[in-house]
């Protein structure tokens, strides 16, 4: 059977004009992925999935690039648009990360993550919104469900949470499905591919105040970093960029309670939200 290579979308991103040009530079000089990857040192699969703009090109490619097929700075000028373009279907593309994650870690500032929501709890959130109907909250609501089971289906995916303590304090729902999430809390802790981390108030400022982060680490080494905004969130690729709030992460790290500590601190808030008989 012959193979037909995946049709490509040059002009809905300067990601995906990067791979068209590297397929169309590639083909010209009568290269086939393999020939190109040993060419620069790269692999196959890597180029492959830069052509159909699925990868961020990593910061050392263009260049090679550029040397390989004599084109100056053609491609350097085209990762430099692609690193700085919000990509536009950027909430899609975490989603695909966190399909073949081999670890998460959150930082939350106002709400439980997602994937240690109770469902009693993410109704109460997804209901918030003024505008929401009955029918959207429910089918939120699974989605959000069904997201974790996906996500929880696989035994060595490993999920670290760090949760400011206001988290605790705000009775999302009322006081019955806040003690219920808290207890569900406890039990996600310290296991062997779960942990959560409260951070305290007595620790103060530090520099993600701004807002939450997650980090998404796949299995074939890379590591890809969402901030979420108020209306939407922002993906980061761009290794340096990443680095960067792989470092804040770290640093947050230290400074919250040692997982032992953090349950008893959950128990307390625990006992803020008695639930009425």
């Amino acid at each position: 059977m012959k193979f037909t290579p995946q049709e490509l979308t040059p002009y809905v991103s300067a990601r995906h004009y990067f791979g068209s040009e590297l397929r169309r530079h590639r083909e010209s000089a009568k290269l086939s992925l393999a020939q190109l990857a040993d060419i620069l040192n790269s692999s196959k699969s890597t180029l492959a999935r830069i052509e159909r703009a699925d990868l961020m090109p990593p910061p050392d490619l263009p260049a090679a690039l550029d040397a390989a097929f004599g084109t100056d700075k053609h491609f350097y000028g085209l990762y430099q648009l692609a690193r700085k373009e919000t990509h536009p279907d950027r909430f899609r593309r975490y989603m695909e990360f966190h399909a073949r994650a081999e670890a998460i870690e959150v930082f939350e500032t106002q709400f439980v993550p997602g994937l240690l929501q109770t469902e009693a709890y993410a109704r109460a959130l997804l209901s918030a919104p003024p505008d929401v109907t009955r029918e959207m909250i429910e089918e939120r609501v699974q989605a959000r469900l069904d997201r974790q089971e996906q996500l929880h289906s696989a035994a060595s995916r490993r999920h670290w949470a760090i949760l400011d303590e206001a988290i605790l304090c705000r009775p999302v729902g009322g006081s019955q499905v806040m003690h219920a999430q808290l207890n569900a809390l406890l039990s996600h802790v310290d296991t062997p591919t779960r942990t959560i981390q409260v951070l305290p108030f007595e620790h103060g400022e530090h520099a993600l105040m701004a807002g939450p982060l997650a980090l998404v680490k796949t299995s074939v080494g890379q590591t890809v970093a969402w901030e979420e905004g108020h209306i939407d969130g922002r993906l980061f690729e761009d290794p340096a960029a990443v680095n960067r709030r792989v470092a804040l992460y770290d640093k947050l790290r230290a400074y919250a309670l040692s997982p032992r500590d953090s349950a008893e601190r959950i128990r307390k808030a625990m006992e803020r939200h008695v639930p009425c008989e």
